[in-house]
């Protein structure tokens, strides 16, 4: 009886997520906040200063992949220097009862981790990885192949599978692409397929606009109101992997920690314009500090975006459109995640939000802007 009753109860609510494609997500499990940490960056956020509060992981970065299965571990620092102070951040994670992933690659290291994922190759590379992991007291993996081209899908499943079987209950995680929506009409079986092995799949929802070929004018991570001559969103790309069979409770958003700058163009939705800088150049702290004011500041009610605009030149880039999240974007798509039953976000980078000139309390804005809305 009891069966039949769940049952009925289970089609109705399916029926209904059909028919509104939307969930309230006040009795799944606390979103996931999984925060980038990268060596390169270790300067702009001291691990003492690390609120881990906000975060429920934070994926700090990077290990690289050689050809022949091994990796390297300096971190964007040195050999030396590097292994300690990942090791010393997932020490504070764990601490603060935060999980700790340990990046993988990352741009720029595609050759590696085609060689490396081969098979004459990929046992000693899942042995490799697990003991960097072991070693530096890390929980787990964040695989991050840029890109995975369709050649590349066989043995990146393969490789999932292998460090599935070796350490079930190792975290997995994958950053995927944003998708143009002029060309995701056809879902993917390979996200499908990789899907059951990956705690986390997240979209890396950003840079999701440029001064390409028939394009308008767009904001780096807007959240809706794609179109054709702007054809990228969190929505559109979101739709695009639950249909290719990734359930909603695996999938994450990106939020960026720094901003786009644009020259002749004073915002969204216009033809023409050059984008001259975006991360690391434009963090957070950055625009707060040289680029911000108040009369500036536009809301951008249809993508759910803030973002600065002038005809005349803003900062010292000279920029005059300056698209970024702030405190009521990250409000909007931590509502709409929790909506539409979002497993959380990630974020790139938490360093690039820390702005240690403010008073004790009030360095990370936007990170306590995620805490609050996922």
């Amino acid at each position: 009886m009891h069966t039949r009753i769940l049952a009925g109860i289970a089609l109705l609510a399916a029926a209904a997520v059909r028919a509104d494609d939307t969930v309230f997500a006040t009795s799944f499990e606390r979103p996931w906040v999984s925060g980038y940490h990268v060596g390169y960056q270790r300067d702009l956020y001291p691990t003492a200063e690390i609120d881990f509060s906000a975060v429920t992981h934070i994926v700090v970065g990077r290990i690289t992949p050689n050809a022949n299965g091994t990796v390297n571990t300096h971190f964007d620092i040195d050999n030396v220097n590097g292994p300690v102070w990942a090791r010393g951040v997932a020490a504070a994670a764990h601490a603060a009862g935060a999980k700790a992933i340990l990046m993988v690659g990352g741009a720029g290291e595609y050759a590696g981790w085609v060689g490396a994922a081969a098979p004459a190759n990929r046992a000693a590379f899942v042995a490799n990885l697990l003991a960097t992991m072991d070693n530096l007291g890390f929980d787990g993996l964040d695989l991050d192949w840029e890109p995975i081209q369709s050649q590349d899908e066989p043995n990146f499943l393969a490789l999932a599978q292998a460090l599935r079987a070796q350490r079930p209950n190792v975290l997995l995680t994958v950053p995927v692409g944003w998708i143009n929506a002029n060309f995701a009409s056809t879902p993917s079986a390979f996200f499908a397929s990789i899907a059951p092995l990956f705690d986390q799949i997240n979209v890396m929802s950003y840079d999701m606009a440029g001064a390409w070929d028939g394009w308008q004018s767009w904001h780096s991570s807007a959240l809706a109101d794609a179109a054709g001559n702007r054809p990228s969103s969190i929505e559109t790309s979101v739709d695009f992997y639950k249909r290719s069979g990734v359930r909603r409770q695996q999938l994450g958003m990106g939020l960026p920690f720094y901003g786009t700058c644009w020259r002749g163009v004073n915002g969204p939705r216009l033809f023409g314009g050059t984008v001259v800088a975006s991360d690391n150049d434009l963090s957070y702290r950055n625009i707060m500090q040289s680029y911000y004011s108040a009369p500036l500041r536009q809301w951008d009610a249809a993508a759910s975006m803030g973002y600065l605009g002038s005809s005349n030149p803003i900062g010292p880039l000279q920029c005059n459109f300056l698209s970024y999240d702030d405190e009521q974007s990250i409000a909007a798509k931590g509502a709409w995640a929790r909506r539409m039953g979002l497993g959380g976000t990630i974020i790139w980078t938490i360093g690039q939000g820390h702005i240690p000139e403010r008073p004790a309390g009030q360095r990370d804005p936007l990170l306590q802007a995620v805490k609050a809305a996922f």
